[in-house]
């Protein structure tokens, strides 16, 4: 009996897992097949390195939103990725106990913030501030990106103690009998022992910050040109699926599901490269 019941919860692991893998792959072949052909009529190189998008003029340039997605990115993990990585230190090593509690549910009710709320709280309080203080409309590459290092923080933190937390204690304890203070044994020893599941946050962090679309939609400015500076409006991939996909038809529609084939391929290189420079790193 006990047999039968291993054996059935293996077949319904491994049913788990085929849905899993097929939901990918359909994705995937609906993507490519109703995507690829649009970029193939409009010209590969038109497509990518067009610096037009005006459908109305039958000009499909995605160039402008491929540098906006890349900026509003690079930004974000500028931003994101050192205060994640050092809040997540100060919580593993250096937190009173009294205050690890409050931290740490604080950073999970980041995680569970919708992000039409980040969007609402970017318009009404960063918009204004980039405005008074820096110039410009307000809604540029510097806010989105100020938004986004926000909204990455929580899976960055996670990830990022939870590796730190799981660094054998005699790594630390090492440390400390060779001389090194308690600052010195955290940040040389057990931080470069963790350096693997900092990756994988950061990498999570990367896969959040080109994917949102609503947050960055409203205070993006989505303006399809390519931003002279980081006070400049902005579009990225991902809204201009969203902003036109409602009203599209035709090559229109499918030059926007080529965008998403370029976004999807985008990621996938992304996350690729990362994992071939951790697999050299260590």
């Amino acid at each position: 009996m006990k047999y039968r019941k291993e054996k059935a919860m293996k077949l319904l692991f491994f049913l788990a897992a085929c849905v899993s893998a097929a939901a990918v792959i359909l994705i995937c072949i609906f993507l490519f097949a109703s995507g690829i052909p649009a970029i193939r009529e409009i010209g590969v190189f038109r497509f990518l390195l067009g610096t037009k998008w005006k459908p109305a003029n039958n000009l499909y340039g995605i160039f402008p939103m491929i540098v906006g997605s890349l900026y509003v990115t690079g930004g974000a993990l500028l931003i994101g990725v050192p205060v994640g990585i050092l809040t997540a230190v100060f919580m593993a090593r250096f937190c009173p106990k009294y205050i690890y509690k409050g931290l740490k549910t604080a950073v999970n009710l980041m995680a569970g913030i919708p992000s039409v709320v980040y969007g609402f709280f970017g318009l009404v309080v960063i918009v204004p501030f980039v405005r008074e203080n820096f110039g410009g409309r307000g809604m540029s590459v510097l806010t989105a990106s100020v938004l986004l290092g926000l909204m990455i923080l929580p899976t960055v933190i996670s990830v990022s103690e939870t590796s730190i937390g799981a660094v054998p204690e005699n790594y630390y304890e090492g440390g400390l009998a060779l001389g090194a203070s308690h600052e010195r044994s955290v940040f040389y020893t057990v931080l470069p022992a963790a350096k693997s599941g900092i990756f994988a946050g950061v990498v999570l962090g990367i896969g959040r910050a080109v994917g949102e679309t609503m947050a960055v939609m409203m205070v993006a400015g989505n303006q399809a040109v390519i931003p002279d500076g980081i006070l400049s409006g902005v579009r990225t991939l991902t809204t201009n699926i969203v902003l036109e996909m409602g009203y599209s038809a035709d090559l229109h529609r499918e030059a926007l599901i080529g965008t998403a084939v370029v976004l999807f391929v985008f990621i996938l290189v992304v996350n690729l490269a990362l994992s071939l420079f951790k697999r050299r790193v260590k």
